[in-house]
């Protein structure tokens, strides 16, 4: 067993760092801190985006068109495979990320 308190307080010492939860048959489950927007990327796997703190603007593009979702401490996003997409945190945010070990 294994417990993990104060994941609120977790701070990375750079943007989009993490803290390895665990993992799971293959799957990570990882603890992000960040103050910095990601890259746009398109997945190769299916992606869980948890906010746990803070709040993060989720870019997303669809057909060329792109759409923004505003996403609280509490708020979920699951992304596909092909989802091209890229999170701006609004300060610091901290994010719990589950995906295939290894995705982009």
């Amino acid at each position: 067993m294994r417990f993990l308190r104060g994941l609120d307080a977790f701070r990375a010492e750079r943007p989009w760092g993490a803290l390895d939860v665990g993992s799971v048959d293959g799957t990570t489950v990882r603890l992000h801190w960040t103050d910095q927007p990601y890259v746009w990327h398109v997945n190769d796997g299916p992606e869980v985006f948890i906010v746990l703190s803070g709040t993060v603007d989720m870019h997303w593009r669809k057909d060329g068109v792109e759409s923004v979702e505003r996403l609280n401490a509490g708020d979920a996003c699951y992304a596909e495979i092909g989802d091209e997409h890229v999170a701006h945190p609004v300060g610091e945010a901290r994010i719990l990320v589950v995906e295939r070990q290894g995705s982009v």
